[in-house]
C-alpha cells in the first residue's frame, strides 16, 4: 500500500469510528475527514469543490427550500389534521389509513416534519379510542421511512446514490423509476406492521425516560435535536399553499418527463418561490438544513478518496472473488444485507457513499446490469429499523411514545428481514440482470 492508500484508509476508519461513537456531530466528523484528506494531498481541492457542488447537493438544498415553503404555508399541518378527523371514526383502521397517507407524503416531502406533526395527533386519537399509542408510533416512523424510498427525491439517500452512480458512468435515475420496487417493499413492510407490528408493541411496558431533546447526534436524514423546531404553528395560507404546491408539482413533473434534471428544476423552483415572495430569503436559509448537506458533501469526499487511491478497486476485487461463484441473485442479496447492517450503525449518507461504487463494480464484474444493485443500495441504505437512533423519525417517536430500546429491536429486526426478502424478490422482476 502506498501513502495515499494508507492515509485514506486511516481517515475512513477514523470517521466511521466517530460516527459509531456518536459524541461528535456527524457533519463535523465528515468535514474534518475531508479537510484531513485534502491537507494530506490524497484529494485535490478541485475534487473537494466538485463534491460540494454536486447535483445531489444542489437538488437537496433546493428541495428543502420548496418543502419548507409548503410547510410554512400551513398546508402540511392542515392535511394531517383533516385526514385524522376523517379517519378517527374508523377506529384503529383509521389510524393506519393516516399512517399510509403520511407514508405517501414522505415519497415527496421530508418525513421529519410529517412525523413531528402527525405523531402527537396519532397519540391523542389512539388514547381517545382506548388504544395504546405504542401500537402506532413506531409503525408511523417506519412507514414514512419506507415511503421516502419510493421515489428518487423521497430521501437524500436516493439522490446521493444517483449522483454517485452518475459519477461512475451510469445513466441517472428517473424520479419514479424506482417506484415499483419501493412500493413492493413498502407494501410488504406495511403488511407486516399491520398484522404483527402493532401486536408486538401493544403489550410493551412504559419505557425508560426519553432522551434529552438536546441530543445532537446525526442520524438518517437529519440531526437529532429539539423536535419543537419542526412544530411551528402556522395558520393555513391558501395562496402560499397553492403556489408552493404548484411549483413543487411542476418541478417533479419536469424532471419526471425528462425536460430537465431534478437539480435544475428544483433550483429554478426554489428561486421562483423567493421571487414570488412565497418564502423570504431568510426563511429559505432556515429551511436549507446545512447539517445534512455538509454531511453528504464531506462523506462524498471520503468516498472519493477510497476510489481515487485504488482502495475501492482492491476491496471490491476481493468481494467479487468471494461472491462471483454464487451468481448475481445471491450477490444482490448479500449486497442488500451488508447495506442493511451498515445503515444501522452509520448515517445513510456514509453508507451510500461507501457502497455505491462497490455495487457498480460488483455488477460489472458479474457481467450484469448495475441498475438492480444500485436500487438495492437505495432501498437498504434508508432501512434503519432496528434501533431508535438509526433515523431521525425513530428518535422522535421514541420520545413521544416513551419506548424502550428493545421495542425497536423487537419490531425492527423482523421488518428488516421482511423488506430484505421483498427487495431481493422485486428488484430482478422490475430490473432484470
Amino acid at each position: 500500500m502506498n501513502f495515499n492508500q494508507i492515509a485514506a484508509l486511516v481517515v475512513l476508519v477514523a470517521v466511521v469510528g466517530v460516527l459509531i461513537h456518536g459524541k461528535i456531530r456527524s457533519e463535523v466528523a465528515a468535514l474534518a475527514a475531508a479537510a484531513s484528506l485534502m491537507l494530506l494531498g490524497v484529494i485535490r481541492p478541485v475534487e473537494v469543490q466538485e463534491a460540494f457542488a454536486s447535483p445531489a447537493i444542489i437538488a437537496l438544498a433546493c428541495l428543502f427550500i420548496i418543502a419548507y415553503a409548503i410547510e410554512l404555508s400551513g398546508l402540511l399541518g392542515l392535511l394531517i389534521r383533516q385526514a385524522t378527523k376523517l379517519c378517527a371514526r374508523l377506529g384503529s383502521l383509521g389510524l393506519w389509513i393516516v399512517m399510509v397517507l403520511c407514508g405517501a407524503g414522505s415519497a415527496f416531502l421530508n418525513n421529519t416534519p410529517i412525523v413531528v406533526l402527525a405523531a402527537p395527533v396519532v397519540k391523542d386519537v389512539a388514547t381517545s379510542l382506548g388504544l395504546s399509542p405504542k401500537r402506532f408510533l413506531i409503525p408511523l416512523s417506519y412507514i414514512t421511512i419506507m415511503g421516502g424510498s419510493c421515489t428518487l427525491i423521497g430521501t437524500s439517500t436516493n439522490l446521493l446514490v444517483n449522483d454517485m452512480a452518475r459519477n461512475a458512468g451510469q445513466p441517472v435515475f428517473g424520479v419514479f423509476e424506482i417506484t415499483p420496487v419501493g412500493l413492493v417493499v413498502a407494501a410488504a413492510g406495511g403488511l407486516y406492521l399491520f398484522l404483527f407490528g402493532g401486536r408486538l408493541l401493544a403489550h410493551s411496558q412504559d419505557g425508560e425516560e426519553a432522551p434529552s431533546s438536546k441530543t445532537t447526534n446525526q442520524t438518517g436524514d437529519g440531526t437529532l435535536g429539539d423536535a419543537k423546531m419542526f412544530t411551528m404553528k402556522t395558520p393555513f395560507q391558501p395562496r402560499k399553499a397553492a403556489i408552493s404546491l404548484g411549483v413543487f408539482m411542476v418541478v417533479i413533473l419536469s424532471a419526471a418527463v425528462g425536460v430537465t434534471s431534478i437539480a435544475a428544476a428544483a433550483f429554478a423552483g426554489a428561486v421562483l418561490l423567493i421571487l414570488l415572495k412565497i418564502i423570504s430569503p431568510e426563511e429559505a436559509y432556515a429551511g436549507l438544513r446545512p447539517e445534512v448537506l455538509l454531511l453528504i458533501a464531506g462523506m462524498v469526499v471520503v468516498g472519493l478518496s477510497i476510489e481515487v487511491t485504488g482502495l475501492a478497486a482492491a476491496g471490491t476485487a476481493k468481494l467479487i472473488d468471494f461472491i462471483r461463484p454464487f451468481g448475481p441473485l445471491v450477490a444482490l442479496a448479500i449486497l442488500y444485507g451488508v447495506t442493511l447492517f451498515a445503515t444501522e450503525i452509520l448515517s445513510n449518507a456514509a453508507v451510500a457513499v461507501l457502497i455505491t461504487p462497490v455495487a457498480v463494480a460488483l455488477a460489472e464484474s458479474l457481467g450484469v446490469a448495475p441498475r438492480p444493485f444500485l436500487i438495492a443500495v437505495m432501498m437498504a441504505a434508508s432501512a434503519a429499523f432496528a434501533t431508535p437512533f438509526g433515523y431521525q423519525t425513530n428518535v422522535l417517536v421514541f420520545q413521544v411514545g416513551n419506548y424502550k430500546y428493545l421495542d425497536f429491536v423487537r419490531v425492527g429486526v423482523p421488518l428488516n428481514l421482511v423488506t430484505w426478502a421483498a427487495g431481493v424478490i422485486a428488484i430482478p422482476i422490475f430490473f432484470p440482470f
